[in-house]
């Protein structure tokens, strides 16, 4: 933790001595920060998944398929009868269900979580591009931008509701008996399962919270871009397992770390603000990304050798 907060403070001197007075300015700390929340709202779901022992490559595909759904005719239709609530109910449905089917399939069906949701990752996008006719669909319902889009306090509301979902999974994972229980999973499952523990169940619960923050993130996404688009969440989960990976979350399962995550999330979008800065190359952004990932997991290797010896 103390290396994740010195490489975000190594990357703020960065940027500081690079883009002067533009990388400092309230309006550039707050676009990192609303740059943050959909990533970072994705990965705290990703956190539980990989502390279990998985991994989901379906959570951005997901997401753009909740956006979708969310702004059809039908359903931004029935928002206008009723209310914007619809919209959310069906953003979070469709996250959620997406979620629950990945962990059937791995918990029950017996299928490997990469190919599993590697599936999903398709057949979400496809479903995607199917229900939107590969369009852009653009949100019209008022009450739904006036509530999600704009500022609370001088700050954008998707950075507060990336900060509740931050401390509603840290307050999970950490003081609950299902946090406990991600963390038995993950370490061991043959001796949580003797333990008393419903390995099966429990499985399948976490990867439907992945889905359901994915549905949270599409609604981020809409009261950010006030368009629903089959393209939304391209790559989204590689950039949320990047985070949880550098944040500290053995990727072999057994120890996770909300907190990590966050910041995580935070020094891969504060380097993109800074080659954003000063009009560098994003082929070498991603070569620094990479970069950050290998040192990570060699680190974690590196520890858990000590650790055994």
């Amino acid at each position: 933790m103390v290396g994740l907060v010195l490489a975000l403070v190594l990357l703020i001197v960065i940027g500081t001595i690079t883009a002067g007075d533009r990388f400092l300015s309230v309006p550039n700390m707050l676009v990192i920060l609303q740059q943050a929340a959909v990533i970072g709202v994705i990965s705290v779901g990703m956190t539980f998944v990989i502390t279990a022992g998985g991994i989901d490559l379906s959570v951005g595909s997901v997401m753009g398929l909740a956006t979708v759904w969310a702004t059809t005719w039908a359903t931004q239709n029935m928002a206008g009868q009723f209310h914007w609530i619809v919209m959310v109910g069906t953003a979070l449905a469709v996250g959620a269900a997406a979620g629950l089917v990945n962990g059937v399939l791995i918990a029950y069906g017996r299928v490997v979580a990469f190919i599993a949701t590697l599936a999903m990752l398709v057949a979400a996008r496809g479903l995607a591009e199917v229900i939107s006719g590969r369009q852009t669909q653009i949100v019209t319902d008022q009450g739904f931008i006036s509530t999600f889009r704009g500022n609370l306090l001088g700050v954008p509301k998707i950075v507060w509701m990336f900060a509740i979902v931050a401390v509603i999974g840290w307050f999970v994972l950490n003081r609950t008996t299902f946090g406990r229980r991600t963390l038995a999973v993950g370490g061991n499952p043959e001796a949580a399962r003797l333990a008393g523990i419903n390995v099966k169940r429990h499985t399948m619960w976490v990867f439907a919270i992945a889905g359901l923050t994915a549905g949270v993130a599409a609604i981020m996404m809409l009261a950010r871009t006030t368009a629903g688009s089959s393209s939304h969440g391209s790559l989204y989960e590689l950039d949320a397992i990047a985070a949880v990976v550098i944040g500290g979350t053995l990727l072999a399962g057994g120890r996770g770390t909300i907190v990590g995550t966050v910041i995580g999330v935070l020094v891969f979008q504060t380097l993109t603000n800074v080659f954003v800065q000063n009009n560098l190359d994003s082929s070498v952004q991603a070569v620094a990304k990479g970069a950050i990932i290998v040192a990570a997991v060699l680190l974690q290797q590196r520890f858990a050798t000590v650790r055994r010896t």
